[in-house]
């Protein structure tokens, strides 16, 4: 028989290129974690989470972050209406997480963005590759759990004839950004690393640009 996969789920990569960006990225976050101890609490399970206003309070770091999700974004978008001048552009909102161990959270979506990104400016692994040591970032199949209602044990067979995991974990890495659809249900496992793992969250909001 023939094959053919259907609607792939959009995952990108990239790595950030400037050491002093990354630095003063840090820097930012530490001060606004020193003006606001308390944070916020949303999806994470203890841990420090900032305000959504780090675009604001980030400085021209933040801003060149954010600039760094809406390119990747706008290679993995096209205008179907326009594809070769897209008639959108993108409204950042922006977000610092700290972790230490036994910090994680919880499977959550973002509604009402379009793309979801995460940039790890310390991963606080401090060098060890044990996987013991947890944080993995952990990607959600969004067609579960209907594919198992009616028969929990059977699994959908891959084109290599293995059987399909219903989550992906990655193990993430300092330097390192991704970005992934907002509907895409993520999780971080539970964090165990002997560093502080330092992680900046940004949703990318679609909105129409305005006519020059």
């Amino acid at each position: 028989m023939n094959r053919r996969d259907l609607f792939p789920t959009p995952f990108a990569a990239d790595t950030l290129k400037s050491p002093e960006g990354i630095a003063e990225l840090r820097r930012s976050i530490e001060a606004e974690r020193t003006r606001d101890a308390n944070g916020v609490q949303i999806s994470n399970v203890g841990g420090w989470h900032s305000n959504t206003n780090m675009i604001d309070w980030g400085g021209e770091a933040a801003r060149a972050l954010a600039y760094k999700a809406m390119t990747m974004a706008d290679e993995l978008t096209i205008d179907s209406k326009s594809p070769h001048a897209t008639r959108y552009g993108w409204v950042p909102e922006m977000w610092a997480n700290v972790s230490v161990a036994g910090n994680a959270n919880q499977y959550h979506y973002h509604p009402g963005s379009f793309w979801s990104a995460v940039a790890y400016i310390d991963d606080g692994y401090e060098g060890d590759d044990d996987p013991a040591l947890g944080g993995e970032l952990q990607l959600l199949d969004p067609r579960m759990p209907m594919v198992r209602m009616t028969a929990p044990d059977l699994r959908l067979a891959d084109s290599e004839g293995a059987q399909m995991a219903n989550e992906v974990s990655l193990r993430p890495s300092s330097g390192q950004i991704v970005i992934f659809p907002s509907w895409l249900q993520h999780a971080v496992r539970p964090f165990h690393g002997k560093g502080t793992r330092i992680s900046i969250a940004i949703n990318l909001i679609a909105a129409l640009k305005k006519p020059h």
